[in-house]
C-alpha cells in the first residue's frame, strides 16, 4: 500500500474501461518510483502486465498506488444465507477514514489479529494513506491502519496509522501482522508492515510497532511507539564513478510468531534484490523481546558493509528462477524450535523454462533453536525441510476478487502439546473451486507425517461446494487443537462471501471437521468499491488469546477471526470471537 502526496500519480481502474492517469501533487515523486528496478518488474494486468516479480498488496500499492474497484465484473448471482449468530464486529470507523481535505476513502483490507486477556489488536491495510498528507492527524498518512479493544473484542477505537514521526521519507505501506504477548503482568503488542522508502532510493525495511496496554479494564488503552527496524535492504543497485546505492532491494509480505518463554519475535518475509542468493529469497529475522518489550533489540546479522546480510536466508534464489513467496513462521514453544513455510514456483500460470515443469510445492522449513542466536545465527540456512505439491489455483480469476494471480500461500502451527506442525492452503486437486487443504507432521527434523495425504477441512454442507480460498492458522488453544478459518461460498458462480471455521480440530485427524459460519451477514464483493487492489486482501487470520506468561501453550479457549468485509459497501476490518 502506498500514502499518496509526494508520492505517486493516482491510477484509476474502474472495472474493465480503460485506464485513467491522473497525476496528483506533486507527480515526480511517483515518476521517481516507478523507475525502481523492483516496481519495474513487479506485475500487475494493468499497469505492468510484463513484469515478472509477483508480490503482495502492500507491494502493488507501494509501486503502483491507487486503484479503484467495483468487482472484477464476473458473475452476480446471490445465493440465500443464514445468518450465523455470532456477533459481528467493525474493528475500524469508516468516519475516521476520511482525508483532512475531506476525501473519504474505500479499502480497508489483509487483516491481522492478536489478543491477550481482554485486550484485542486488529491490523489492516488502510486507503486512508493514499490521500492523506504528512503528516496528518492521527498519522493518517500510514499505509498501516489498526485498532484496540479493551472488552474482548466486543468493540473496537480506530487509532488510526501506526505512528510514525519520520513520514516524509519512509512510511508503512501495510501487509500487517499483530503478536501479542503478556510479560510480567503487563500486556504487549507488536504490529509489523512493510516500511518502506517515500521516494523509492533509500533502504527498504520490515518494521514493527511495540505497543503497550496502560490502565486496566474498560479504561486501558494502548501506547504505541515508533517504528523499529527489523531488517533492511541488503542489497543496493549501484552505478557512477565511484558506485553509489541508487535503488534498494525490497522486502515483502512479512508475518510473526513469538515464543513467549523465551521472549523471542519471529518474521519472516520475502527479499526481491538484484543477483545472487536474494534475488528472490526467504528470510528470517529475530527480535529479543526481553530486555525490554517496548525497545525490542531486532537484528537481521552483524554488518560487514553499508548494508547488513539478512539474519538467516531460509530459501536463496531458486536456480531456476521459480518465485518463492508467502513466508509464515510458528515457534515450537516447548524447545524453541522455528518452523517456515512458503509456496515455491508460484504462480505457477505464468512458468516459463523450467518452472514450467517444476512443480508446485509448499514447502516447510526447520531450524533448531541453537541456531537462532544473536546477533548472528550460528547456521547458515535450516537444517531439514518437507513439501507437499500444490495443485494452484493462480490461473483462477475469483468472482468479486479484483486481484489475479491468485495465491495458495500456506499457513502453519506448531502444536506443542500433541507434537505436531501443520500448514493449510486453499488447492483445486479435488474440485476447481478449490478447497482448504491440511497435513500435518510429527516435530523434529525427521518430517514424519500423519495423514497420508492431505485431508480436506471445508465441509461442503457447511461451507458450501463453491469458492474456499484465504485460509487463516495461527496458534493453538489450551489443548493444543487448531483453529481453521477462510473465505467460502455456497456454489461457484457467485460473489457472495462468507466466513467460515474449523473448532478446535485434532492435528492428528484423519477425517473432515465439522465447521462453523463466523459471518452473520454475507459480502457480494461485485457490490463492493475499493480503492485497493486486491479488494479484500491477500489474506485473513485468526488467534487464540494469550493467557498468562508461566505455562505452555500460552493460550487459553477464546478465538479471534479477523476478516475484510463488504457489508457497508467499503471493505472494513471486521472481527469476531468465539469460545470452544
Amino acid at each position: 500500500m502506498a500514502p499518496l502526496v509526494k508520492r505517486f500519480c493516482t491510477q484509476f481502474l474502474l472495472g474493465t474501461m480503460a485506464l485513467l492517469m491522473v497525476a496528483l501533487v506533486p507527480a515526480p515523486a511517483n515518476a521517481q518510483r516507478e523507475r525502481t528496478p523492483f516496481c519495474k518488474k513487479l506485475f500487475n494486468p494493468d499497469l505492468n502486465p510484463h513484469g515478472k516479480i509477483f508480490a503482495s498488496q502492500g507491494a502493488q500499492m507501494y509501486c503502483f498506488g491507487l486503484q479503484l474497484s467495483a468487482g472484477n465484473g464476473a458473475a452476480r448471482l446471490r445465493v440465500p444465507t443464514k445468518p450465523s449468530g455470532i456477533k459481528n464486529v467493525d474493528a475500524a470507523n469508516p468516519s475516521e477514514d476520511i482525508s483532512p481535505n475531506g476525501t473519504q476513502a474505500f479499502g480497508q483490507s489483509e487483516t491481522s489479529i492478536a489478543a491477550a486477556d481482554q485486550y484485542v489488536v486488529e491490523a489492516w491495510n488502510d486507503a486512508t494513506g493514499f490521500f492523506a498528507p504528512c503528516p496528518s492527524p492521527n498519522n493518517k498518512e500510514e499505509g498501516t491502519g489498526f485498532g484496540f479493544s479493551n472488552n474482548g473484542g466486543a468493540s473496537f477505537t480506530d487509532l488510526g496509522g501506526l505512528p510514525n514521526v519520520n513520514c516524509a521519507s519512509i512510511r508503512y505501506e501495510g501487509d500487517p501482522s499483530v503478536e501479542a504477548w503478556e510479560f510480567q503482568g503487563q500486556h504487549y503488542f507488536y504490529i509489523s508492515s512493510i516500511f518502506a522508502s517515500t521516494t523509492g532510493t533509500g533502504p527498504n525495511d520490515i518494521a514493527l510497532t511495540p505497543c503497550q496496554v496502560t490502565g486496566f479494564g474498560s479504561a486501558a488503552s494502548l501506547n504505541c511507539g515508533q517504528p523499529v527496524v527489523v531488517a533492511t535492504s541488503s542489497q543496493c543497485f549501484s552505478f557512477g564513478t565511484p558506485p553509489t546505492c541508487a535503488f534498494y532491494s525490497f522486502l515483502d509480505k512479512d508475518f510473526m510468531s513469538i515464543d513467549p518463554k523465551r521472549g523471542k519475535l519471529y518474521i519472516s518475509f520475502t527479499e526481491f534484490g538484484f543477483s545472487g542468493a536474494v534475488a528472490n529469497a526467504i528470510e528470517l529475522a529475530v527480535c529479543d523481546l526481553s530486555a525490554n518489550p517496548m525497545h525490542p533489540d531486532c537484528s537481521n546479522g552483524s554488518a560487514s558493509g553499508p548494508l547488513p546480510p539478512p539474519y538467516l536466508i531460509i530459501a536463496a534464489t531458486d536456480s531456476n528462477g521459480c518465485e518463492n513467496e508467502g513466508a509464515y513462521p510458528a515457534v515450537d514453544v516447548s524447545t524453541g524450535d522455528v518452523y517456515v513455510a512458503y509456496e515455491h514456483n508460484w504462480p505457477s500460470v505464468f512458468a516459463v523454462g523450467a518452472c514450467a515443469t517444476d512443480p508446485t510445492k509448499e514447502v516447510v522449513s526447520y531450524i533448531p533453536h541453537s541456531c537462532l542466536t544473536l546477533p548472528k545465527a550460528s547456521c547458515v540456512a535450516p537444517t531439514a525441510e518437507t513439501a507437499e505439491l500444490v495443485t494452484s489455483e493462480s490461473a483462477a480469476f475469483i468472482p468479486g476478487y479484483n486481484r489475479f494471480p491468485m495465491n495458495d500461500f500456506p499457513r502453519i502451527t506448531v502444536s506443542s502439546t500433541h507434537g505436531t506442525v501443520s500448514i493449510v492452503w486453499n488447492d483445486a486437486r479435488f474440485k476447481p473451486s478449490g478447497d482448504i487443504l491440511l497435513q500435518s507432521w510429527y516435530l523434529g527434523s525427521a518430517f514424519n507425517p500423519i495423514q497420508s495425504e492431505p485431508i480436506r477441512v471445508d465441509n461442503a454442507a457447511a461451507a458450501g461446494r463453491g469458492w474456499q480460498f484465504l485460509p487463516a492458522m495461527r496458534n493453538t488453544d489450551d489443548d493444543g487443537n487448531l483453529y481453521i478459518s477462510w473465505y467460502g461460498r455456497a456454489i461457484p458462480a457467485t460473489a457472495v462471501t462468507n466466513v467460515y471455521e474449523a473448532v478446535g480440530i485434532n492435528p492428528l485427524t484423519l477425517a473432515t471437521p465439522a465447521n462453523i459460519k463466523i459471518t452473520n451477514v454475507a459480502s457480494d464483493w461485485n457490490a463492493v468499491s475499493s480503492d485497493i487492489v486486491p479488494n479484500f486482501g491477500d489474506y485473513t487470520d485468526n488467534y487464540v488469546g494469550a493467557v498468562g506468561s508461566s505455562g505452555l501453550p500460552f493460550t487459553g479457549e477464546i478465538d479471534y477471526t479477523a476478516w475484510s468485509d463488504g457489508r457497508l459497501g467499503d471493505p472494513q476490518p471486521f472481527e469476531a470471537h468465539i469460545t470452544h
